[in-house]
């Protein structure tokens, strides 16, 4: 059985949290006046699962997106393993990005390829040097971490929509990143599969000691994941802290997401 979430946020010598994600004045305009990101400001810490709350169009996925170097913002500061993104070259933001899993929405599977082959592919094209029989057991734990192994042969088509996303979140696992970002991980899922996925995340935090940054509108995903949340509100962050204290917050719309 999962065990409930807990605390385990490294703490440096100073008594100090230690920071792996700094996103410092972003800003991201579409077009003329689609001004999406306004100034987002927000840090997060090793070890610590970050839940960001948002309507739809206020800038959420825009922001996962320019971490990991998919968008380039129009203004800020992004700084990933002390490193600021936004300056590397083509071949460093590559290095960094295999150290960065990102589980899309659809889990964003191969069609043509069986599970195997999903999974294979993404270390063929990432660590060249495993051998077939290497890559056949990478394979095995990716999908034995997910709960899938029965699975491997199947094609993308014959899986239920919680089995695609758990097999897109093995082929994220396979190449073992610190981080990892998870885009609306239950969205479209029942509720008995939704919280599956969310105990699933959980667990990947307390094995591969990962960190991670959550999108989703699934407020039961928000709170067994989230040791922090933020919100944003068109486009800056409106308010930040546990899900106890904004479930109890003062501003009304902030408390709205919680009722």
């Amino acid at each position: 059985m999962i065990k409930e979430k807990e605390n385990t946020e490294p703490i440096t010598d100073a008594g100090k949290k230690t920071p792996i994600i700094e996103i410092k004045d972003l800003h991201k305009t579409f077009g003329k006046n689609n001004h999406v990101l306004k100034g987002v400001n927000f840090t997060v810490n090793k070890g610590e699962d970050l839940v960001i709350l948002g309507r739809s169009g206020s800038g959420k996925s825009v922001t996962i997106k320019c971490i990991v170097g998919l968008i380039t913002p129009d203004k800020g500061e992004i700084n990933v393993f002390d490193e600021n993104v936004l300056e590397l070259k083509k071949k460093e933001l590559n290095e960094m990005r295999v150290r960065i899993g990102f589980l899309f929405q659809s889990g964003a599977l191969y069609d043509s390829m069986s599970v195997r082959e999903n999974l294979a592919f993404t270390l063929r094209k990432h660590k060249r040097d495993l051998s077939a029989d290497e890559i056949e057991r990478e394979v095995m734990e990716a999908l034995d971490n997910v709960g899938l192994t029965d699975a491997i042969d199947k094609m993308p088509s014959e899986l239920s929509g919680g089995m695609r996303k758990r097999i897109g979140l093995a082929r994220t696992l396979i190449l073992k990143p610190e981080i990892i970002l998870y885009d609306e991980p239950t969205t479209g899922l029942d509720t008995i599969t939704s919280r599956e996925i969310s105990e699933l995340i959980l667990d990947i935090k307390h094995k591969q000691k990962t960190t991670a940054i959550i999108i989703t509108h699934d407020m039961a995903c928000a709170k067994l994941t989230a040791d922090r949340i933020i919100v944003l509100k068109e486009g800056t962050i409106q308010a930040e802290g546990t899900y106890e204290e904004l479930e109890k917050s003062e501003d009304e719309w902030v408390r709205s997401f919680f009722e």
